[in-house]
């Protein structure tokens, strides 16, 4: 085996393939079940037998979903007591217990409820089966809590000390729940879990409208999905704009190499494009422009930000990783907020479920929340390096003291087994979402019948003017 793939190079891979692997799905169903919510209230509150069809359309894709996560989570905890045992003693201490209170809170409650959610639609009332999808929805979102409540006390520690062996131990619960950048990674996953359900939600919508304009629950989706696209994307940025100033004040070499700064400077250009060449410790064939990144961090064209250089070699991240990842990340949620801008001038003008080129646009927008998803993972895990508890705990001495070759083996397995599972459920949720809501088994006076305006002939139902807007 080749010297480069050591051990802690292969357990680093194995963990960064399934958590990519798992990642993409608690971030669909955190806000698919939130979504869940809004149809069914909107469905007791209206009497509109289109909101139930959406909720069972996107119920039963939620919980293909919700299974696939669960799956791919467990994995991942076996993973701290096989290849991170040290990191576990040393950590444990903090770590275990609030990932303890996850399971025993927000994963409880989900799957308490959530049996109600999916079979308890005509055997428990109206109302408690809607306290059974609010119960999953803040379920998920405590699960979020939880989790981001751990990996943000990985990247900002505090609240401990350490004991005679080395072991982080809790001092003030307070101060580790809520770490300094917990609250700002919380918003900031949340609303990204928010708009890829709305990009998803949004294409599907957008599929079914190019096959049929008249389908009125591929408007309604489509509608809906595009107002939390306006609404969100600009709520986003705005967010992504504090967790960076929170990150530029408890991690500047992470802003640093995000930034492909390599020297400590005043008014900062915003490199647009550029090869970061470690070896060198410097940019090639860079474009940016000037002050434009000094005015982002620091809120002034002269202000002053770190630089790669201000830490040995030793202590910086990966660079060209970290400096690509945030910009596609970046660039996703800008493209995102484009379009949600576009949606509304299209409502405004009259013509958003006319517009094809825009609802093809859509279409290809289905899988951008994920991909920027992963994206920020990247910047954020890879810009922690070389560190598993930031500037305490080195990645190399949280290692456990395993063969490469037996790692390597477990990580082929996992690719084979991941793309096959998964692989699988992830071509039936596809099939699911090309199935029209009212052919998927939905109930309601309308099951089975073509889509079309109320009081109309299906000749006068085509009429532009005879479609009801949502």
């Amino acid at each position: 085996m080749p010297e480069f793939l050591d051990a802690l190079t292969l357990a680093r891979a194995q963990f960064a393939f399934t958590v990519s692997f798992h990642i993409i799905f608690p971030a669909f169903s955190i806000g698919l079940a939130s979504y869940l919510l809004v149809l069914e209230a909107l469905w007791l509150r209206t009497g509109d037998d289109s909101y139930l069809r959406l909720f069972k359309y996107w119920m039963k894709i939620f919980a293909v979903a919700f299974g696939m996560g669960v799956v791919s989570g467990i994995v991942m905890s076996y993973q701290f007591g096989t290849n991170w045992s040290v990191f576990s003693d040393k950590a444990g201490p903090v770590i275990g217990p609030l990932m303890a209170y996850e399971v025993l809170t927000a994963f409880f409650l989900e799957a308490g409820f959530l049996g109600v959610m999916l079979f308890g639609m005509g055997r428990v009332s109206k109302s408690l089966h809607l306290v059974a999808t609010a119960m999953v929805a803040f379920g998920t979102l405590l699960s979020a809590t939880w989790i981001l409540s751990v990996n943000s006390w990985m990247q900002t520690p505090t609240g401990y000390a350490i004991n005679e062996v080395g072991q982080f131990v809790p001092v003030d619960w307070l101060a580790i729940v809520f770490n300094p950048s917990f609250l700002y990674r919380l918003v900031h996953m949340v609303l990204a879990a928010y708009l890829t359900t709305a990009f998803v939600v949004g294409a599907v919508g957008a599929l079914h409208l190019l096959r049929d304009r008249t389908n009125r629950d591929a408007r309604r989706m489509f509608s809906m999905a595009m107002w939390m696209a306006a609404i969100v994307a600009p709520i986003q940025i705005v967010a992504g704009d504090f967790h960076g100033l929170n990150t530029l004040e408890h991690q500047p070499v992470k802003v640093a190499a995000m930034e492909g700064h390599w020297e400590r400077q005043t008014g900062a250009p915003l490199i647009l494009f550029a090869l970061p060449d470690e070896v060198a410790e410097e940019n090639r064939y860079e474009i940016g422009i000037p002050g434009l990144s000094a005015l982002i961090l620091t809120h002034a064209w002269d202000g002053e930000t770190p630089g790669l250089k201000d830490v040995p070699k030793d202590d910086r991240p990966p660079v060209a990783i970290v400096f690509w990842s945030f910009r596609i990340m970046v660039a996703i949620g800008m493209l995102m907020a484009l379009v949600g801008a576009v949606s509304l001038y299209l409502r405004w003008r009259g013509t958003l479920y006319d517009a094809r080129l825009f609802q093809r646009l859509a279409l290809l927008m289905g899988p951008a929340g994920f991909i920027a998803v992963l994206a920020g993972w990247v910047t954020t895990e890879v810009g922690r390096q070389p560190y598993t508890v930031y500037g305490l705990l080195r990645t190399a001495e949280s290692v456990a003291p395993i063969d490469a070759p037996a790692v390597a083996a477990s990580l082929l397995a996992f690719i084979v087994v991941y793309f096959l599972l998964f692989g699988a459920g992830t071509l039936y949720i596809l099939k699911m979402m090309n199935r029209a809501p009212a052919d998927a088994g939905g109930e309601g006076p309308d099951k089975g019948k073509p889509q079309r305006a109320a009081g109309t002939t299906p000749a006068a139902a085509l009429r532009p003017d005879a479609i009801p807007a949502d």
